[in-house]
């Protein structure tokens, strides 16, 4: 719903945020009242004591105090419940009823200060257990004062109380274009500032030079502009999410129509290329994990990691020329010996050094596949993830390419990196030296898997033969142009419902758009959306069939913004601003569509259970295209699915499945011949 205004300005929350919170709070308070009633009435006649007089006081005034905070939280929580998420009229009663809590909150904090003194007073001499008492309930006022502050900084919003702006109706389409420009030009300009400064406190800890001040703008300029057209507080996106993902699962419990797919079928001639391609994934996966160094290596190894690593790496480490950027103790190289299983003096090029739009690789020598394995890293650092963020569009323009077309900007500047060390350093030049009859391989796994792709399209002309695996790839990379001419040479390996390979900017306004759909036409209040969502998602279960005003439309119908929709897309609470003049349900796309690179391989779970403590997963793959991923899809495997381990582990599976199903085709043949 609208964020509530309250002393007028808007807050990220909303005026069905206070079930829970203050469900929670009641029962404290009622419990603390109930515990004060009882001492006050065991020890009624027992304050004779040096400061009984005042303890008396205290406690009287005290149960009142609570009484009265009982009732404000009782009438809080019961005008919070009424209502829906896009339904917020039962509820325009609340900001007075909250103005009535808060005031509360000076009696109480006097009280505290009293209680604190006089706990602090060495001339009372009464029973320790009414002094613990008293001392007890200081500290419990104390800590739900400090709580409550921190809650009020939470959902603080800077832009709260900034001038409104949003075009409705001819008053405001009657501005002078240059006053409403000029207003529209402040207010993004603001809206911009405070998302650069949210980035750079997220930052503060890494060193900041002029390219971490272009990118801070630049992502700013990106959540800005994501975030500006809509009026939602962070708890309707959670009840979003969790209607989708029950939607999803009713959805794909019904019978449905064979996908348009190259199923894994033995009878097709695909299949020998598919499992052919599966098991070089296999095997370079391998690769792209141990870009990641020691924090891989550790996190599959919990409990033997360090140990192996101490004991093994110190002296295998090659030559200090070998090597840029900082490895201290050998733990990266030493892990990335231990998961490949390479010796120190098959690595060419080894490079540590992350820098925003600068990430690690190194280049090795590949003797089982005669290969020369260029390896990129994967997202681990802050570096990384402000590569990621930077998704503005840029061209690639490449001689004798006639597939020209967008690319992501940040993933592509650190492409362009490696390519030069590769070239200009001559890297790739010493590896050939070594093994001239080698093919050129690159792998990469998430952002790794996304600048390897990139990489390959620049070194396609000088390497024909190359070949690129990109293991859960970012979904907004090429353009459709790019997309299909990289079909040739590079396969992109994708396991289940990977949340990364589905990140895009027209993915995400489409995932937006499906949140405030149903989010606005739910007819269920927003706490028991979250109770049951929540224990949906823990304990399983058939998903809940929440009524909503979509029910019984007919098709061209549902095409159609309903009322709710528009009101939180459009027209926003009074002191919200609205940051763009022209933002509607149905406007047309403000990013162009980029796709994941290559052929891609789907690999998806068989049978197993769809809560995450699954055991006896089996896992099928097969070809597929880019449109399946057009939309991103909620679970709570959509972030463990993107896992290098989880990766690793499902292309393992399928290779043995292969492998012991040859096997078994052997033995039936040479019984057959006998």
């Amino acid at each position: 719903m609208p964020g509530l205004v309250v002393f007028g300005r808007r807050w990220a929350i909303g005026s069905d945020d206070f079930v829970l919170p203050g469900a929670f709070e009641l029962s404290v308070r009622l419990l603390w009242w109930i515990g004060i009633l009882a001492l006050y009435t065991v020890h009624k006649g027992r304050f004779n004591c040096p400061g009984g007089g005042l303890l008396h006081s205290y406690l009287l005034v005290l149960l009142i105090l609570l009484a009265s905070i009982i009732c404000a939280l009782s009438a809080l929580v019961y005008v919070s419940m009424q209502g829906t998420i896009s339904n917020p009229g039962p509820r325009k009663s609340l900001p007075k009823l909250l103005y009535t809590r808060l005031l509360l909150y000076l009696p109480e904090f006097i009280w505290a200060v009293v209680g604190a003194v006089w706990v602090s007073d060495s001339s009372v001499h009464c029973e320790k257990t009414v002094i613990n008492v008293v001392i007890g309930t200081v500290i419990a006022s104390w800590v739900i004062i400090i709580f409550t502050i921190i809650g009020v900084l939470i959902v603080f919003d800077p832009l709260g109380g900034k001038k409104t702006f949003y075009l409705t109706d001819s008053v405001n389409r009657n501005l002078e274009s240059s006053q409403s420009g000029q207003l529209l030009y402040n207010v993004k300009n603001t809206a911009t500032r405070v998302w650069e400064k949210r980035i750079r406190l997220l930052c503060c800890c890494i060193v900041q030079d002029d390219d971490h001040r272009v990118a801070f703008t630049s992502i700013a300029e990106l959540f800005r502009t994501y975030f500006s057209d809509t009026d939602l507080v962070p708890s309707d996106i959670a009840a979003g999410l969790i209607l989708l993902h029950q939607e999803q699962d009713k959805m794909e419990s019904c019978p449905k129509e064979p996908e348009e797919v190259l199923c894994h079928s033995p009878s097709s001639l695909v299949t020998d290329d598919l499992d052919i391609e599966l098991e070089n994934a296999a095997h370079y996966m391998l690769f792209a994990a141990a870009a990641y160094g020691w924090p891989y290596y550790i996190y599959t190894n919990p409990f033997t990691a360090l140990c192996k690593l101490n004991g093994d790496c110190c002296g295998n480490r090659p030559t200090d020329s070998d090597i840029t950027g900082s490895d201290r103790h050998n733990f990266h190289f030493g892990s990335i010996l231990k998961i490949t299983g390479l010796q120190y003096r098959d690595f060419i090029h080894i490079s540590f050094h992350n820098k925003i739009y600068e990430i690690p690789f190194f280049v090795a020598l590949d003797h089982k596949k005669e290969a020369i394995v260029v390896a990129v890293r994967g997202t681990l650092s802050f570096e990384d993830i402000l590569t990621d963020l930077s998704a503005d569009c840029e061209d690639l323009t490449l001689e004798d390419v006639l597939e020209n077309g967008f690319v992501h900007k940040g993933i592509t500047q650190a492409a362009n990196y490696i390519y030069r060390k590769l070239i200009n350093d001559g890297i790739l030049n010493q590896a050939f030296t070594i093994a001239p009859e080698y093919k050129l391989v690159i792998v990469g796994h998430s952002l790794g898997g996304g600048t390897a792709s990139i990489l390959a399209i620049m070194l396609r002309n000088s390497f024909p033969t190359l070949r690129c695996y990109a293991f859960s790839p970012p979904g907004g990379l090429l353009s459709k142009s790019l997309a299909d001419y990289t079909k040739h040479f590079i396969v992109s390996v994708i396991v289940g419902k990977d949340l990364v390979a589905r990140l895009s900017m027209p993915n995400m306004e489409d995932l937006k758009r499906r949140i405030v759909r149903i989010v606005a036409n739910c007819n269920r209040p927003k706490y028991q959306i979250l109770l049951r969502g929540c224990w949906y998602e823990v304990f399983g279960g058939d998903p809940d069939n929440f009524p909503t005003e979509l029910d019984g439309r007919n098709q061209d119908a549902l095409t159609q913004p309903l009322l709710a929709e528009e009101s939180l897309m459009v027209h926003r609470s009074p002191s919200y601003n609205a940051l763009e003049d022209e933002s509607h349900l149905n406007s047309p796309p403000q990013y162009p569509r980029l796709y994941l690179p290559g052929k891609i391989i789907h690999i998806v779970e068989e049978s197993s259970s769809r809560r995450l403590c699954s055991s006896d997963i089996k896992y099928t793959a097969r070809w597929t295209n880019e449109t399946v991923f057009s939309s991103i899809l909620i679970s709570p495997k959509m972030i463990t699915d993107h896992m290098p381990d989880v990766v690793l582990k499902a292309l393992n599976s399928l290779t043995q499945e292969h492998g012991s199903c040859i096997s078994c085709q052997t033995r039936e043949c040479n019984t057959n011949v006998v």
